[in-house]
């Protein structure tokens, strides 16, 4: 990462009308240092932490990947661990989500204790190992153990990356980064399914099946990541040493007040209860939790879902899981990129991709030929994926405050993990081959997703509202001041 190289996805021109009239008194002198220090920071932090995502969403889909493997050579993980039955196999994948929705409030606030250098390393060093255990586990109790412990040491990942961008950008610079950020992780199936089907024909190699290979040689190099992390991820702008003195002061005067910094306290109680209060709360909890239960069901059993569509047989059905991962890439970054030349609104490309989702999810129930039902596989899943990314930049704008900031991420993103704790029991391999029911009961889980968007959008706009108004207020009170202070003088 060494070097300045140009970001590929800075365009500082976009710049949303809510942005603080700060941006408009830019010089070019100032803007000139903003774009360096962008230049530097962006591959440092954003498209290592991508690269970085894009490795352990590999970890997370990978058990998936595993269900179907080497089914024909009767050597399938299921098989080997005491033929699992479908509630058990959902709960392999449900356990994982629980620490998440334990841990994850609180980690945002380690991360700003313990620094994100330290805090991100330890996640990867930990998560690499646990997965490599994996592969060893013997019975349905040890594979429950190792995902439960995998889920545990990887919470706070995520949302710590969108509070540690927080601290380098405002919010209105984050749309297509966070959307970059996502892509990468999205994309990882398409490199999964690659793998899976490549480490598949090592089946029988030192006594070991394919599945236990998957997880063996998928945990090594975050490990490594987690090493390179410890020594050279960017903290925060008020300490880094790779940006001049002029880089550092532009990258400050671009954040917002509310924004996080590092010298606010870990923890403030009145930030705390103002995050408590907000209208907003619990609309937007409401988005995460219905979103994440009725969209991503589907993600969990992808490779299973495709295997039971009839088309081919389980190797070529993991090759098969390529084309959502890529498309999903593809949709989000094109999405995130109109969003932040503005476009298209964050609001109305959410309700659009939930809408898109619901006919899918007709069409699946009602459409017969297997081809067209892959299709529409297809684009539910880039679907489910593309939406949270979109609005992640709205939800963290709606904070106030470092601990605000901290906790509402981290909350926000803990209340999601019941897509995990759900969503795998939604789709069941008992619903299966046409899972009529786990459809349907996306169709609805949706809806009242899409209710709680147009909840959330009104409150935001009102509350966009007020904050230009007291902007209005101190200005008109400062030259009323400088008014009466001539007066005086005269």
């Amino acid at each position: 990462m060494a070097g300045t190289p140009v970001s590929v996805i800075e365009d500082e021109k976009a710049l949303p009308q809510n942005a603080s009239s700060r941006h408009q008194a830019e010089t070019p002198a100032k803007s000139a240092a903003l774009k360096s220090a962008h230049r530097k920071v962006d591959p440092r932090l954003l498209i290592w932490y991508s690269f970085v995502y894009l490795i352990m969403r590999m970890h997370v889909s990978n058990i998936s990947n595993a269900a179907i493997m080497n089914l024909e050579q009767g050597d399938g993980i299921k098989e080997q661990l005491g033929n699992l039955s479908s509630s058990q196999w959902a709960w392999c994948l449900s356990i994982f989500y629980y620490p998440y929705l334990f841990f994850e409030p609180l980690a945002n606030l380690a991360l700003k204790r313990f620094s994100p250098s330290v805090w991100m390393s330890r996640i990867m060093v930990s998560w690499g190992i646990v997965s490599m255990c994996q592969g060893a586990t013997q019975n349905y109790a040890g594979l429950l153990a190792t995902r439960f412990m995998l889920g545990a040491c990887e919470a706070g990942f995520y949302p710590g990356v969108l509070y540690h961008l927080s601290f380098w950008y405002p919010t209105e610079r984050l749309p297509l980064r966070i959307g970059f950020f996502y892509a990468c992780g999205m994309f990882s199936g398409t490199i999964s399914g690659l793998l899976a089907y490549a480490i598949s024909f090592m089946n029988g190699t030192a006594g070991l099946a394919g599945w236990r290979w998957l997880f063996i040689l998928e945990g090594m190099p975050i490990i490594l990541c987690g090493v390179y992390t410890f020594f050279f991820l960017p903290n925060y702008p008020e300490n880094n040493k790779i940006l001049t003195g002029e880089e550092r002061d532009a990258i400050l005067a671009d954040l917002p007040e509310q924004a996080p910094s590092m010298k606010s306290k870990t923890f403030n109680l009145e930030q705390v209860k103002d995050m408590f209060r907000s209208p907003s709360f619990i609309p937007f909890t409401c988005i995460w939790m219905f979103h994440g239960i009725g969209a991503f069901g589907i993600t969990f059993v992808l490779p299973t879902v495709i295997y039971e569509l009839g088309i081919s047989n389980t190797a070529i059905s993991q090759v098969m899981t390529m084309p959502p991962s890529t498309l999903n890439f593809l949709f989000l970054v094109i999405v995130a990129y109109f969003i932040h030349m503005k476009k298209l609104s964050p609001w109305i490309a959410g309700l659009g991709i939930e809408l898109m989702q619901i006919i899918c999810y007709v069409l699946l129930i009602t459409v017969k030929p297997a081809t067209a039902r892959y299709v529409f596989v297809m684009i539910a899943f880039a679907g489910s994926q593309s939406f949270y990314p979109i609005i992640w930049p709205e939800r963290i704008r709606a904070t106030r405050g470092t601990t605000s900031a901290g906790l509402a991420i981290g909350m926000t993103n803990g209340i999601a993990q019941l897509m995990g704790i759900v969503g795998p029991q939604l789709y069941q391999p008992k619903f299966g081959p046409n899972y009529h029911v786990s459809y349907s009961s996306s169709i609805g889980l949706i809806s009242v997703s899409l209710l709680s968007i147009c909840t959330s959008w009104y409150f935001v706009r009102r509350d966009d509202r007020k904050r230009r108004n007291e902007m209005l207020d101190d200005a008109s009170s400062i030259d009323d001041l400088k008014v009466e202070e001539y007066q005086e003088k005269a």
